[in-house]
């Protein structure tokens, strides 16, 4: 069996499939060697300024690198203002953002 690759673009022969992505979607095309390097020069500018996708982006880290919140405080402070809360675990930010705002 033989595979010939048919240019997606203008039906000429292909040379290579080439594969791309682009807002959370991949695709592949079948390209001439011509169009593929139209479409290499094409995305190059873009390239030049992206970073690599191929680990896990950094995501903001909503901690500030400041003074640690006293969570024993915070706790006192919702169970004395009418909020449930537990006794260990995460404060939720509703409550964080509330002291804060009160402190």
């Amino acid at each position: 069996m033989r595979l010939v690759l048919t240019d997606d673009l203008d039906g000429s022969p292909g040379a290579e499939t080439v594969s791309f992505a682009l807002d959370g979607s991949a695709y592949e095309i079948e390209l001439s060697e011509k169009n593929a390097a139209a479409l290499r020069e094409a995305l190059a500018p873009y390239i030049a300024k992206a970073r690599s996708a191929n680990r896990p982006a950094r995501t903001a880290s909503r901690r500030s690198s400041g003074p640690k919140t006293d969570t024993a405080a915070v706790r006192a402070w919702a169970k004395d203002s009418g909020y449930e809360i537990s006794e260990r675990g995460r404060i939720p930010s509703a409550v964080l953002e509330a002291y804060e705002a009160a402190h």
